[in-house]
């Protein structure tokens, strides 16, 4: 299945709330899900009837699949592994989704979306304990320290742009963000308050996954 490329800003329409896939426009009056609170379509604003407990389990699967911005096969693979592994699996659903390397140079505050952090991995900005890592999925684990190449340094997006962002922004704390240096150090484990997730989302995606 080939990867959406459509305007993100619709999936959030359809779902109904904010996965902050624009980065600072999320944020602000301009996003699409404030000015037009309904579903795309012609008959986005007509309501809808009520959901079935498929359909809102399919909602959940799709929230957090765009959120981390995956393909169904990733997803599922990470999904499935839980359901069969003896761990807690809203815990390792969560460290596969939050230790992917374009969700902590995103985390790091280095990218305004994921989108853009995974093309700062893809485009061979980020090194890994002083390796170059150019693969978005790749995994972090404790003690890790991620930086930026030395020659991207030199790139316009790291001499104006992303400091203007970085200045206020604030790491979740199991990373240890160095904003002088440009560098974070992996020092514990994510949170499902921190990511963002609701309990009751992995819960159905756990369900529909089960089926």
């Amino acid at each position: 299945m080939a990867r959406y490329t459509g305007p993100r800003e619709k999936i959030e329409r359809r779902l109904g709330e904010k996965l902050y896939l624009k980065g600072e426009r999320s944020y602000s009056q301009k996003s699409a899900v404030t000015k037009k609170p309904y579903p795309p379509g012609m008959h986005g604003q007509k309501g809808s009837r009520k959901a079935s407990e498929f359909s809102q389990q399919l909602k959940s699967k799709q929230k957090i699949k765009n959120t981390y911005r995956l393909m169904e096969k990733q997803f599922k693979s990470y999904i499935k592994d839980a359901i069969g592994s003896k761990k807690e699996p809203y815990e390792y659903i969560l460290k596969e989704l939050e230790y992917r390397l374009d969700n902590v140079v995103f985390r790091m505050g280095f990218g305004q979306s994921r989108d853009q952090a995974k093309q700062l991995v893809s485009h061979g900005h980020i090194l890994v304990n002083g390796k170059k890592v150019n693969v978005p999925s790749a995994k972090v684990k404790l003690g890790d320290v991620v930086t930026i190449r030395e020659g991207s340094l030199k790139n316009q997006f790291f001499i104006n742009l992303m400091p203007v962002w970085l200045k206020n922004y604030t790491a979740p704390v199991w990373i240890l963000l160095d904003k002088e240096k440009m560098l974070a150090k992996i020092k514990g484990s994510p949170t499902i308050l921190e990511s963002g997730i609701n309990v009751g989302d992995l819960q159905a995606i756990i369900e529909f996954y089960s089926r």
